[in-house]
């Protein structure tokens, strides 16, 4: 009797860990938003068999995610439910207007100035004595803004050593933001043998690099569809201001397995104004607005937007000037995550066209912000490369990017 019970308790315990699997697992392939034109005709499918319910007005309809629903002419939510019974999770769907941008591809210089001074990482300095010592060091760390010294606000490298100077070998106040929070922390500079006064500290106030444009509407544009991050540090840059330029590409070194590819590229900062200003640097792209006499000098072609449940395995492509022209390449679209985890990696791809493996391997820094565009739609843009297959790339669904 106890066996047979063992039995019973054994396999229902093994139903309940099959069921929460699925549960988490189905959450985890269920967006939290979606955006779809009134009255399109759409079909729930997320990958998963769940059934859904859709929320309009107080009523509930059950549509079978096999089955094509007609969108109401409001924003509404719908519940998402394993076998038709356990809820997990709900979307809310935008309806919108059908949107076209000028997607763009174009290659893109980027310099921004940080929001503060950067601390790239501590150092041992030699004091007037020759001893060897660390003031800054387990004070600060690298990832962190020097907004202020001894009260003073700084924005520049130049600025910070200035302070330190003044203040000789009193005791330093520095401000820092560190993940967000203001603190302050003090040290006492060190004198070397030549007079100068030193934190021991690694700091950067600007960053330059190339990009590529994504897309450009009514005076705004979007690029590159991650951050951009300090390559010391990993850390997303606080920016005070920052614009984006001309630039050619003059070297390219292809990805290798293990080793990512990466663009080389001169910025054009005297030749011509900046093409536009960046106001925003966020983790889904970078964000501002074109200078309108510039944008003339654009490249770039309007599409209608193509919404994540427009998007699905297959043919599709990517423009880029890795070539020095604007050219469009095949890739093959293998998989897709709806997840609200995948914030920059809902599309994964495999390059096809052999005229860009030649020249790069596959994808390469630099190509990040490049359009994909499927079924005459843009649907995404590039953002990484697998470092293990270069051939291959992770995309963000443009719904994601536009603002």
């Amino acid at each position: 009797m106890d066996f047979y019970r063992w039995i019973q308790r054994t396999v229902q315990a093994g139903f309940f860990a099959v069921a929460i699997f699925a549960i988490v697992t189905f959450q985890n392939a269920i967006p939290e938003e979606m955006y779809v034109k009134a009255g399109e005709e759409i079909r729930y499918d997320f990958g998963v068999p769940v059934s859904v319910v859709m929320k309009e007005e107080g009523a509930e309809v059950l549509a079978n995610f096999s089955e094509r629903v007609r969108t109401s002419d409001l924003s509404y939510t719908i519940t998402c439910k394993l076998f038709g019974i356990f809820p997990v999770g709900d979307v809310k769907v935008n309806l919108v207007d059908d949107r076209q941008v000028y997607a763009s591809g174009e290659t893109i210089g980027i310099y921004v100035k940080t929001k503060g001074v950067l601390v790239i990482d501590t150092a041992t300095v030699t004091d007037a004595a020759g001893d060897r010592v660390s003031p800054a060091k387990h004070l600060v760390k690298g990832g962190d803004y020097i907004v202020s010294v001894n009260g003073e606000a700084v924005s520049a490298k130049e600025e910070l050593t200035e302070k330190v100077a003044a203040a000789g070998n009193a005791r330093d106040v520095l401000g820092l933001c560190r993940n967000g929070e203001y603190i302050e922390v003090s040290m006492t500079p060190v004198r070397d043998d030549a007079g100068n006064y030193l934190l021991g500290i690694w700091v950067r106030d600007d960053l330059a690099g190339v990009g590529t444009l994504t897309y450009y509407d009514e005076g705004y544009f979007g690029a590159l569809g991650h951050a951009v991050s300090d390559g010391d540090t990993g850390t997303q840059m606080e920016l005070s201001e920052g614009w984006i330029y001309p630039a050619k590409i003059v070297g390219i070194r292809k990805g290798e397995n293990g080793t990512p590819g990466e663009l080389s590229g001169v910025i054009d900062y005297q030749g011509h104004r900046p093409l536009g200003t960046i106001a925003d640097n966020t983790a889904l792209g970078i964000y501002g607005s074109l200078d309108g006499q510039q944008q003339g000098m654009i490249d770039a072609e309007a599409y209608e937007v193509g919404y994540k449940q427009m998007v699905h395995p297959g043919t599709a492509y990517i423009i880029s000037e890795v070539s020095g022209e604007r050219e469009t390449y095949e890739i093959r679209i293998q998989n897709l995550d709806f997840s609200r985890y995948a914030e920059n990696k809902g599309i994964l791809f495999e390059v096809t066209d052999q005229r860009l493996l030649d020249v790069t391997g596959g994808i390469v820094q630099g190509m990040s912000g490049s359009p994909i565009i499927q079924d005459g739609k843009l649907i995404g843009a590039v953002t990484h490369v697998f470092v293990s297959d270069s051939s291959r790339g992770y995309g963000i669904f443009i719904e994601k990017m536009l603002h």
